[in-house]
């Protein structure tokens, strides 16, 4: 087992949350593999449904989830799908304005770089990079895979890209700086403990995810020796429907009313743990 960092989160706080939001769209013709419908339909029907049920993140989720996080003074990461550019780079903008951290969630959700060659990824990562720079009016300098699945080549392809992080890790608690190519790039891993995913998935109510954070924030102040970090995700279609939308703002009133707790986006973390590691480069 890896040892414990001897490191701290920015203002000394020894716990991190991230409240992470996916904004997701998938290509024209094509539709969620998960939706509210438990029986799936023939093979080549194309699922309107799930077309309309997933587009209220667009439409209506996102910006009642930007809401609660102004209530509180709070920033989110955001994954965006570049065609969101494209079809509502009004609402691209509206989340950079707000302060939030507009990071690459690829093209589409039916563009996953595990399936792509070399040319078509980084082609996928110039696209992405050109269209959310343009709509946001911010450089993008984050990755996170539909579903986080990519390659062994990935993180060199968006280090040489000028990405800073990339969240395609599930190997560790905590973000860790990893050899990309020539370069390097930090690896923030992306919990899965308190995301309305799963919760949706199995049907489980919202009200859950606002224990199983509180549940990781328990575990943090009584077991955790070192930094802890906590993600906390929701899907501008999921979440952001009224009732999940209420219990995600619970978890942002409580987090950030923790006097132990530092909340920041994943552009932020990476920046801190790329400083962490030039201060003990320069010590030695």
């Amino acid at each position: 087992m890896k040892s414990e960092p001897n490191w701290v989160w920015p203002n000394g706080k020894r716990i991190a949350v991230v409240f992470n939001v996916c904004l997701e769209a998938w290509s024209d013709g094509k539709a969620p593999g998960i939706s509210p419908m438990g029986n799936p339909l023939p093979a080549g029907v194309l699922d309107t449904m799930a077309i309309s049920w997933a587009a209220y993140g667009v439409a209506v989720g996102i910006h009642r989830l930007m809401d609660a996080f102004a209530r509180h003074g709070a920033k989110a990461s955001v994954m965006v799908n570049a065609i969101v550019a494209e079809r509502s780079p009004d609402t691209v903008k509206a989340i950079a304005e707000r302060g939030h951290e507009v990071l690459s969630h690829s093209y589409t959700m039916d563009v996953i770089p595990a399936l792509l060659s070399d040319e078509e990824e980084r082609n996928n990562i110039t696209r992405c990079t050109a269209l959310l720079a343009a709509a946001s009016g911010k450089p993008v300098r984050g990755w996170l895979s539909p579903r986080g699945t990519s390659r062994t080549e990935t993180p060199r392809l968006l280090a040489e890209a000028g990405y800073r992080w990339y969240g395609d890790v599930f190997d560790s608690d905590l973000p860790y700086v990893k050899k990309a190519g020539n370069g390097t790039i930090v690896a923030i891993p992306l919990g899965t403990d308190v995301n309305d995913m799963p919760f949706m998935k199995y049907g489980n109510p919202p009200k859950l995810m606002l224990e199983s954070f509180d549940e990781n924030l328990t575990v943090a102040r009584d077991h955790a020796t070192g930094p802890s970090m906590i993600d906390v995700t929701a899907h501008a279609h999921i979440f952001g429907r009224p009732r999940g939308a209420y219990y995600y703002e619970k978890i942002i009133a409580l987090a950030t009313s923790a006097p132990d707790v530092w909340v920041g986006t994943r552009a932020e973390i990476a920046e801190h743990v790329s400083s962490m590691m030039t201060q003990r480069m320069d010590a030695q």
